[in-house]
């Protein structure tokens, strides 16, 4: 086995070391969902970086407004948390089908789950404050017994977590539109430290709590996704295609009608007193929408078949290394905003830093396709498997005997 077949191992748990060299059995609806998942990310998150969102034409702001919180908000996280577990389940799975036992497995969600935390807080304490990788990790460390567990434990215990994490997102987003209905939005630019070293420590002391506390709104989105994973739902969408549509359809109709009311708040073309049951009804459908996209994605990519074109295969690409250009977004996000860095913050409102978002989503795609071009895996995926991962896949030698030689251990 040549040695990229290897660090190819190592990134993805979707790609079989036992394959012949060159090939890797990945399917396309799953990368092609994380790459345009980037997007949603990226919109949902640049508002926060400025300081005056009224800055700009204001029907541009209006626009903007209505399709972050129609699209992105409360929804990128929710197919985010999906795919999270989708990915949890195909790597199950695939150690099962590798003889591996349960002590095994077990061992290596852990090693995963507690360096997801690692990384995610240095993620939170070098970049920006808005991590969910640790939320995850930590997750993972608390929800692993349920990888194995039966179906209806899935269902049972991601709806009883849908409660309180509803009602989390709800006063989120109540605090949120009370504070922008009076023009003071809650931004992340009002806290910026004015230099790097006070950034680094600034997030410190409150970063447990924030992360222990937003474990309550992963497990509802992300044990359907080990279920779906289960069923290899977006591996094969052709054997799934009804369901498929029918979850596409139903779940995208929901989330248009719950998601709507907050949105035409948030855009100031409607008002209500119902606050409280409108951010509800806004954060439920965000799950249902999360859903909904995921299922689109296995339609489009039974529509796209084995004939993909040059912008399937960069979206792919970015889907491919959606975990190192997530770090990368947030790099740029303090490069951009922040007053030890170029501080814009103050120079562009809502509707210029959700296009920013849109240009970095798009800058972030081309790179992530010479990437595949020049056969280059991503450093954050390399990084996660080998120090997740106790042994590495055996090589082939040049004289072609097998060594183990250049195991890492984790």
């Amino acid at each position: 086995m040549a040695l990229s077949s290897v660090w190819a191992t190592f990134m993805d748990p979707s790609i079989d070391p036992q394959a012949p060299a060159g090939v890797t059995h990945r399917s396309l609806a799953p990368d092609l969902v994380r790459g345009f998942m980037l997007l949603l990310i990226a919109v949902a998150h640049a508002p926060a970086f400025v300081s005056r969102w009224d800055l700009g034409p204001a029907a541009l702001n209006t626009f903007a407004a209505l399709v972050r919180a129609l699209f992105a908000e409360n929804q990128a996280r929710a197919l985010f948390v999906l795919l999270f577990g989708y990915a949890l389940g195909q790597l199950t799975q695939r150690e099962l089908a590798r003889g591996s036992d349960w002590s095994s497995i077990r061992g290596l969600l852990r090693r995963r789950g507690l360096w997801l935390i690692v990384i995610g807080l240095a993620h939170s304490a070098l970049l920006v404050p808005l991590d969910i990788l640790a939320v995850y990790g930590l997750t993972l460390l608390l929800v692993a017994p349920l990888v194995r567990t039966r179906d209806s434990v899935l269902w049972w215990t991601s709806g009883l977590t849908l409660v309180p994490a509803t009602l989390l997102l709800s006063w989120q987003s109540v605090t949120a539109l009370t504070a922008a209905a009076v023009g003071n939005p809650i931004t992340l630019a009002q806290d910026m430290a004015p230099d790097y070293g006070a950034h680094v420590l600034a997030g410190l002391p409150f970063w447990p709590l924030k992360t222990a506390v937003s474990t309550i709104v992963v497990v509802p989105g992300m044990l359907p996704g080990l279920w779906a994973a289960r069923r290899r739902i977006l591996d094969e969408p052709e054997r799934h295609a009804p369901l498929l549509l029918r979850v596409a359809s139903i779940c995208m109709a929901v989330s248009f009608i719950g998601r709507l009311p907050m949105a035409l708040l948030l855009a100031g073309a409607w008002t209500t007193s119902w606050t409280w049951t409108v951010a509800g009804a806004h954060a439920l459908a965000g799950y249902a929408g999360g859903f909904g996209m995921a299922a689109a994605a296995g339609l489009v990519a039974i529509r796209i078949g084995p004939d993909r074109g040059r912008l399937t295969a960069a979206l792919v690409a970015l889907g491919q290394r959606s975990l190192t250009f997530y770090l990368f977004q947030s790099a740029v996000w303090v490069g951009l905003f922040y007053p030890f860095t170029l501080d814009l913050r103050d120079d562009m409102g809502f509707a210029a830093s959700c296009a920013v978002a849109v240009a970095l989503w798009l800058v972030s795609m081309l790179l992530a396709e010479g990437m595949r071009r020049a056969e280059h895996r991503g450093p954050a995926e390399v990084l996660l498997r080998w120090l997740s991962t106790r042994r590495a896949a055996p090589i082939i030698s040049r004289y072609g005997r097998r060594s183990s030689s250049a195991s890492p251990r984790g």
